[in-house]
C-alpha cells in the first residue's frame, strides 16, 4: 500500500468524539486548541440539521470548546450546497428546524409547499402527521425527494429517538420514492465540506466514532480515517463491517500530538 502523504487538515465529527450527552470528552478541548494554534483547515461535522452554525458554536464555547462558526459544517450546510448547485433559486417544502431553514434560505431558496421543486426532510423533534401526509403529497405530485442524512435513530439521555432516516423510511414507504441524503456517509458532505476550507483529501484525515457513517464517509472520499472508541462503535464491532478505518485510537487525546 503506497505511504499517505501527511495530514495538513482535519475533519471531525462533534457527538462521541468532542462530546458526550453534552459534556467534553477528555483531550477535546486541547485537540481544537493544538488545532487552532496549528494554523491547520479543520471542521467540526454533524448529521444532526436542527441547529444553525451559530446555534452550535454557541454550544460548544458553553462547554469550553472554542470552534470558529466557519469551521462548523452541519447535513443542513451539505443539503443546502448540494441544492443550490443542482437547481439554484428553487423551492422547497420542509420538515425541519431552524438550522435547515436558515440554510436554504440562505442560498436563496424560496420555502413554500405550493407545487415545490423538493421536499427536504431535516431533524427535528416534532414530526407531525400532518406534515409527513404533505410531504406524501408532494412527492406523488412531482417533488424530488431529499433527505439531510440516514440516521435512523439518534441519542437522547432517555435512550434513543427516531431520527431522520426513520422517519424517510415511512415517507418511502408511502411514496414508492427513495431520497437522495446529503449527509454522512455520502462522500459529497465530506467533499464539499473540503472545498469549503480549500483542503484535499490526500493530505486530510476524518475522526469519527461510527463505522457505518464517518469512517465509511472519510473511506470513500479518500482521507485517512480514525475511529475513536469513545461513541456508538466498539472495538468489538469493528470486524463486523468489510471496511475498517485506517488508525483505531480510544479517544480524542491520543490525537493532539498528531496535530
Amino acid at each position: 500500500m503506497a505511504e499517505r502523504k501527511p495530514i495538513e487538515s482535519w475533519l471531525t465529527d462533534m457527538d462521541g468524539v468532542l462530546i458526550h450527552e453534552g459534556v467534553p470528552i477528555p483531550g477535546a478541548d486541547s485537540f481544537i486548541k493544538r488545532l487552532r494554534e496549528s494554523g491547520k483547515p479543520f471542521l467540526v461535522l454533524t448529521n444532526n440539521s436542527i441547529y444553525t452554525a451559530r446555534d452550535l458554536q454557541a454550544r460548544l464555547t458553553r462547554m469550553g470548546l472554542e470552534v470558529p462558526v466557519e469551521n462548523i459544517w452541519t447535513s443542513a450546510l451539505a443539503t443546502a450546497k448540494f441544492l443550490d448547485d443542482q437547481r439554484p433559486g428553487g423551492t422547497a417544502y420542509v420538515i425541519g428546524e431552524a438550522g435547515l431553514t436558515t440554510a436554504l434560505h440562505d442560498i436563496g431558496y424560496v420555502l413554500t409547499d405550493h407545487d415545490p421543486d423538493y421536499v427536504v426532510l431535516g431533524e427535528t423533534r416534532t414530526y407531525s402527521f400532518e406534515a409527513m401526509t404533505k410531504a406524501v403529497r408532494l412527492i406523488n405530485g412531482g417533488a424530488r425527494f431529499i433527505c439531510t442524512n440516514p440516521d435512523e435513530t439518534g441519542p437522547s439521555t432517555e435512550g434513543p429517538l427516531p431520527a431522520t432516516g426513520a422517519v424517510a423510511a415511512l415517507i418511502t414507504k408511502a411514496t414508492k420514492r427513495s431520497p437522495y441524503f446529503a449527509g454522512k456517509p455520502n462522500p459529497l458532505m465530506m467533499r464539499t465540506g473540503l472545498n469549503a476550507i480549500g483542503a484535499h483529501s490526500e493530505t486530510s484525515a476524518m475522526i469519527g466514532d461510527r463505522m457505518d457513517t464517518d469512517v465509511l464517509a472519510g473511506l470513500e472520499a479518500g482521507m485517512e480515517t480514525f475511529l475513536v472508541l469513545t461513541g456508538l462503535t466498539t472495538r468489538a464491532e469493528i470486524d463486523q463491517y468489510p471496511f475498517r478505518p485506517s488508525n483505531i485510537v480510544d479517544s480524542i487525546a491520543d490525537l493532539v500530538e498528531r496535530v
